[in-house]
């Protein structure tokens, strides 16, 4: 699909890994929403990539405040082609610990936001989609790209809560292509790595320059472009659909 006078939602998208895609995007002439809470970063994104970029403030695993501001973008911009979940959170919690069991009320809200809000985003992006004429010979209506972690493999201590929905998001890529594909519209995963965004500029560098260690090639840490260049490249190519794609530069995490 020429993502060029398509519409995108990105999800997360006032700050890293999203703000990236955002970027890219609006450069390659797309129509862009951004879809956050943080509503000074995304006007401000919005300020500086100009007026095919709208910021809406959304919760992604309230239902009505989705439906909103999906019903705002095709208002606004006429239709929707793309979707890219980047929101999500990862506090680090324990199973158990000397504070006692992981607190429940935080695993689920890891839950409503990494899983149940990439679900809730992609499955009423899918039914504005699907109302679409196809854009081009292959009858494609409309791409949903969702966003795990190599957590979802190889999760780390702390990470139980990230890890299990993380994982959620892989197991429901393939099933969501199948059960979207008599629409004309794909769903892909990406995976990232050890991707630099600017919580690591709060990190002690010897630490980063071991996670750099650890990966295998090229010894550094990814940059939000390349996440940004892949979802670009999933978006143009007609034949990536039901997968996951690592982009991690061959790491596997260690336990901590």
């Amino acid at each position: 699909m020429d993502i060029k006078g398509k519409t995108a939602i990105v999800t997360g998208g006032a700050s890293g890994l999203g703000q990236a895609t955002v970027e890219r995007y609006a450069a390659d002439g797309a129509n862009v929403a951004i879809f956050d809470l943080n509503e000074e970063l995304g006007n401000a994104l919005v300020e500086k990539l100009g007026s095919n970029v709208a910021f809406f403030k959304v919760n992604v695993a309230d239902e009505e405040s989705v439906q909103a501001g999906i019903d705002g973008v095709v208002a606004k911009f006429g239709a929707l082609h793309i979707v890219n979940n980047f929101a999500g959170i990862a506090p680090a919690c324990k199973t158990l610990s000397k504070k006692g069991p992981h607190p429940l009320d935080t695993y689920m809200s890891v839950v409503m936001v990494n899983q149940v809000g990439t679900f809730n985003v992609a499955r009423l992006a899918a039914e504005k989609m699907a109302a679409n004429e196809p854009v081009n010979d292959d009858g494609v209506r409309g791409v949903i790209i969702n966003t795990a972690s190599v957590a979802a493999y190889e999760g780390q201590i702390g990470q139980v809560a990230y890890s299990a929905t993380k994982g959620a998001v892989v197991g429901m890529t393939l099933p969501m292509a199948r059960e979207l594909a008599p629409y004309g519209i794909r769903v892909n995963t990406i995976a990232p790595g050890l991707i630099w965004t600017p919580l690591f500029e709060k990190i002690d560098p010897e630490y980063i320059k071991s996670l750099e260690a650890s990966v295998v090639f090229p010894h550094r840490l990814g940059k939000t472009s390349e996440i940004a260049a892949l979802s670009a490249h999933i978006v143009a190519n007609d034949y990536i659909n039901g997968e996951t794609i690592r982009m991690d530069a061959g790491v596997r995490m260690q336990p901590k």
